[in-house]
Protein backbone atom coordinates (compact mmCIF):
# COMPACT_ATOMS: atom_id res chain seq x y z
CA UNK A 1 0.00 0.00 0.00
CA UNK A 2 1.35 3.46 -0.84
CA UNK A 3 2.47 5.72 1.99
CA UNK A 4 -0.50 7.80 3.18
CA UNK A 5 1.57 10.99 3.14
CA UNK A 6 2.93 10.59 -0.38
CA UNK A 7 0.87 11.76 -3.35
CA UNK A 8 -0.45 9.09 -5.69
CA UNK A 9 1.97 8.57 -8.59
CA UNK A 10 -0.55 8.99 -11.40
CA UNK A 11 1.93 8.65 -14.28
CA UNK A 12 3.23 5.34 -12.94
CA UNK A 13 -0.32 4.02 -12.57
CA UNK A 14 -1.20 5.15 -16.10
CA UNK A 15 1.89 3.41 -17.52
CA UNK A 16 1.13 0.19 -15.68
CA UNK A 17 -2.66 -0.15 -15.86
CA UNK A 18 -4.28 1.80 -18.70
CA UNK A 19 -5.99 0.06 -21.63
CA UNK A 20 -5.43 -3.59 -20.63
CA UNK A 21 -8.59 -5.67 -20.36
CA UNK A 22 -8.82 -7.08 -16.84
CA UNK A 23 -12.36 -8.46 -16.88
CA UNK A 24 -14.32 -10.24 -19.61
CA UNK A 25 -17.55 -12.21 -19.62
CA UNK A 26 -20.52 -13.01 -21.81
CA UNK A 27 -24.18 -12.48 -21.04
CA UNK A 28 -27.53 -12.92 -22.73
CA UNK A 29 -30.20 -10.35 -21.94
CA UNK A 30 -33.69 -11.45 -20.90
CA UNK A 31 -36.50 -9.59 -22.70
CA UNK A 32 -38.82 -9.24 -19.72
CA UNK A 33 -36.02 -8.00 -17.47
CA UNK A 34 -35.11 -5.38 -20.10
CA UNK A 35 -38.73 -4.23 -20.31
CA UNK A 36 -38.99 -4.09 -16.51
CA UNK A 37 -35.77 -2.08 -16.31
CA UNK A 38 -37.04 0.36 -18.95
CA UNK A 39 -40.37 0.81 -17.17
CA UNK A 40 -38.64 1.36 -13.82
CA UNK A 41 -36.63 4.17 -15.45
CA UNK A 42 -39.84 5.83 -16.66
CA UNK A 43 -39.32 4.85 -20.30
CA UNK A 44 -42.46 4.97 -22.44
CA UNK A 45 -41.15 4.24 -25.96
CA UNK A 46 -42.61 0.93 -27.16
CA UNK A 47 -39.29 -0.34 -28.54
CA UNK A 48 -38.02 -0.43 -24.93
CA UNK A 49 -41.09 -1.62 -22.98
CA UNK A 50 -43.01 -3.90 -25.37
CA UNK A 51 -41.22 -7.22 -25.81
CA UNK A 52 -43.35 -7.98 -28.90
CA UNK A 53 -42.24 -4.79 -30.68
CA UNK A 54 -40.18 -5.77 -33.78
CA UNK A 55 -37.49 -3.23 -32.76
CA UNK A 56 -37.44 -4.25 -29.06
CA UNK A 57 -34.07 -3.41 -27.46
CA UNK A 58 -32.41 -2.37 -24.23
CA UNK A 59 -32.86 1.30 -23.40
CA UNK A 60 -29.77 3.46 -23.99
CA UNK A 61 -28.97 3.72 -20.26
CA UNK A 62 -28.94 -0.04 -19.70
CA UNK A 63 -25.15 -0.36 -19.97
CA UNK A 64 -24.74 1.65 -16.77
CA UNK A 65 -26.60 -1.05 -14.83
CA UNK A 66 -24.01 -3.73 -15.67
CA UNK A 67 -21.08 -4.34 -13.36
CA UNK A 68 -17.69 -5.92 -13.96
CA UNK A 69 -16.97 -9.21 -12.20
CA UNK A 70 -13.56 -7.79 -11.21
CA UNK A 71 -13.35 -4.17 -9.99
CA UNK A 72 -9.68 -3.36 -10.69
CA UNK A 73 -6.73 -4.88 -12.56
CA UNK A 74 -4.62 -7.46 -10.76
CA UNK A 75 -1.97 -5.72 -8.68
CA UNK A 76 -3.80 -2.39 -8.60
CA UNK A 77 -2.94 -0.68 -5.29
CA UNK A 78 -5.38 0.48 -2.65
CA UNK A 79 -5.25 4.05 -1.42
CA UNK A 80 -6.01 5.93 1.75
CA UNK A 81 -8.32 8.87 1.38
CA UNK A 82 -11.97 9.55 0.84
CA UNK A 83 -13.23 7.53 -2.14
CA UNK A 84 -16.47 8.53 -3.88
CA UNK A 85 -18.51 7.68 -6.95
CA UNK A 86 -17.68 10.37 -9.48
CA UNK A 87 -20.31 9.53 -12.08
CA UNK A 88 -21.32 7.31 -14.96
CA UNK A 89 -21.42 7.90 -18.70
CA UNK A 90 -23.05 5.65 -21.29
CA UNK A 91 -22.27 5.76 -25.00
CA UNK A 92 -24.59 3.41 -26.92
CA UNK A 93 -23.72 2.85 -30.57
CA UNK A 94 -25.94 -0.08 -31.64
CA UNK A 95 -28.93 -1.70 -29.95
CA UNK A 96 -28.48 -4.39 -27.32
CA UNK A 97 -31.11 -7.03 -27.96
CA UNK A 98 -32.62 -9.76 -25.83
CA UNK A 99 -31.48 -13.29 -26.58
CA UNK A 100 -28.25 -12.26 -28.34
CA UNK A 101 -24.90 -13.01 -26.67
CA UNK A 102 -23.06 -9.88 -25.56
CA UNK A 103 -19.39 -9.82 -24.63
CA UNK A 104 -18.48 -7.40 -21.85
CA UNK A 105 -14.84 -6.29 -21.53
CA UNK A 106 -13.53 -3.89 -18.89
CA UNK A 107 -10.31 -1.90 -18.87
CA UNK A 108 -8.99 1.10 -16.98
CA UNK A 109 -9.58 3.88 -19.47
CA UNK A 110 -8.12 6.89 -17.70
CA UNK A 111 -6.44 8.11 -14.52
CA UNK A 112 -6.19 11.86 -14.01
CA UNK A 113 -6.08 14.54 -11.32
CA UNK A 114 -7.91 17.75 -10.49
CA UNK A 115 -7.25 20.15 -7.67
CA UNK A 116 -10.22 21.51 -5.78
CA UNK A 117 -10.78 23.59 -2.66
CA UNK A 118 -10.09 20.55 -0.49
CA UNK A 119 -6.91 19.52 -2.30
CA UNK A 120 -5.88 17.13 -5.05
CA UNK A 121 -8.34 14.53 -6.27
CA UNK A 122 -7.39 11.48 -8.34
CA UNK A 123 -9.98 10.07 -10.76
CA UNK A 124 -10.02 6.46 -11.97
CA UNK A 125 -12.21 5.68 -14.99
CA UNK A 126 -13.14 2.07 -15.78
CA UNK A 127 -14.70 1.47 -19.20
CA UNK A 128 -16.94 -1.49 -19.97
CA UNK A 129 -17.28 -2.14 -23.70
CA UNK A 130 -20.10 -4.22 -25.15
CA UNK A 131 -19.98 -6.19 -28.40
CA UNK A 132 -22.17 -8.76 -30.14
CA UNK A 133 -21.23 -12.19 -31.52
CA UNK A 134 -20.11 -10.58 -34.81
CA UNK A 135 -17.67 -8.35 -32.91
CA UNK A 136 -19.72 -5.22 -33.58
CA UNK A 137 -19.36 -2.60 -30.85
CA UNK A 138 -22.69 -1.97 -29.14
CA UNK A 139 -21.47 0.76 -26.83
CA UNK A 140 -19.56 1.54 -23.68
CA UNK A 141 -20.21 2.57 -20.08
CA UNK A 142 -17.69 4.49 -18.00
CA UNK A 143 -17.63 4.45 -14.21
CA UNK A 144 -15.54 7.09 -12.46
CA UNK A 145 -14.25 6.88 -8.91
CA UNK A 146 -12.49 9.78 -7.21
CA UNK A 147 -10.15 9.69 -4.23
CA UNK A 148 -9.49 12.92 -2.37
CA UNK A 149 -5.95 12.69 -1.15
CA UNK A 150 -5.25 13.53 2.45
CA UNK A 151 -3.55 16.92 2.66
CA UNK A 152 0.23 16.87 3.06
CA UNK A 153 1.35 17.78 6.59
Amino acid sequence: MPNVHEPIDVESLRDQFLNSVFDEYELVLDAQKLADYAKSCGETAQKYIDTSNPDFQAPPTFGSSLQPKVRYPKGFPTFKGLGMDAGKAVSPSKPMRAGEPITVKTHMHDIYTKTGRSGRMVFFVNRMEFSNANGDTLGAADTSIVIREKPQS
